[in-house]
């Protein structure tokens, strides 16, 4: 059976229209008519795509349902609102309209015109302007962290290894021995990061972050050993790089405003100097 045929059974089994009705709503791409509300053909087929012919009829048949049933219950909701009501709801549906076309244009707008280059001149500028801005809410350190069972062999020299930063010694300790292993000096990792990886409490890493650059903890069955090469605590300030992508969005907000608001005065000159505006005296 054909889809086409599947949706006039549909159509006999929920609807109570005539042939003839269909027929010429068929035509112009409407499949259902209720109460001068239309569903569409091309709803109903971009929700079978690919399906076989029972679930075809079967989506069909739950989506017209579910459709009617929207209609009817909205068509009994606006009889049943006073005027005053109904005129405050299409108030704001119009309102709404209009700043869904308007976001929609203006968002074009920008990503056609509006520049979205930012030199790192501009990014130092802002970093500098504000600083009380960009304080760290917790503790972000780079380095390495290894991970190796209880009974590893040459733990003391791993531990001499990562203190010394010798990092050949320490991947080849690690391809043997270690059942972690993650080499961090190029990106910062947060405290929620990191206790996340090794069985530490938040109080207790940032005690030992304060003082140490290697942090070792153990469970039952595991050594759990972390190098810090660089890290600032929590209400320092921000390295610039790590800042960089909350700069780059506050410049990237502020530009798009100005440039906005300019497009918006460039429309107003013109339509006064077009004469489209027209004053009324009282």
């Amino acid at each position: 059976m054909k889809k086409t045929n599947l949706f006039f059974a549909v159509l006999a089994s929920f609807l109570l229209v005539s042939c003839t009705a269909f027929e010429k709503k068929q035509q112009a791409g409407a499949l259902v008519e209720l109460n001068g509300h239309y569903l569409y053909q091309s709803t109903i087929d971009s929700l079978t795509l690919g399906l076989n012919s029972e679930d075809s009829l079967r989506v069909a048949q739950q989506f017209i349902s579910q459709w009617a049933k929207e209609v009817l219950i909205y068509d009994k909701a606006v009889q049943h609102q006073p005027a005053a009501v109904r005129k405050e709801i299409e108030s704001l549906v119009e309102d709404y309209r209009r700043t869904l076309y308007v976001h929609a244009y203006e968002q074009r707008l920008v990503d056609r015109r509006m520049s979205k280059t930012i030199l790192d001149s501009t990014v130092i500028v802002w970093y500098e302007r504000t600083p009380e801005r960009f304080k760290l809410d917790e503790s972000i350190i780079k380095g390495m962290l290894v991970v190796v069972p209880s009974d590893a062999p040459n733990i003391t020299k791993l531990r001499t290894w990562l203190t010394k930063g010798e990092l050949d010694n320490i991947e080849k300790y690690a391809y043997q021995n270690a059942t972690g292993y993650e080499l961090f000096t190029d990106k910062w990792l947060t405290t929620t990061e990191l206790i996340n990886q090794i069985p530490v409490d938040r109080a207790e890493y940032e005690s030992r972050l304060k003082t140490k650059n290697q942090i070792e903890v153990a469970d039952s069955t595991k050594i759990y050993l972390l190098q810090v090469t660089e890290k600032h605590m929590r209400g320092e300030a921000m390295p610039i790089e790590y800042a960089r992508p909350e700069i780059e969005r506050l410049i990237l907000n502020a530009r798009q405003m100005e440039f906005l608001t300019k497009e918006r005065e460039k429309l107003y000159n013109e339509a006064i100097q077009d004469k489209k505006i027209h004053f009324y005296e009282k």
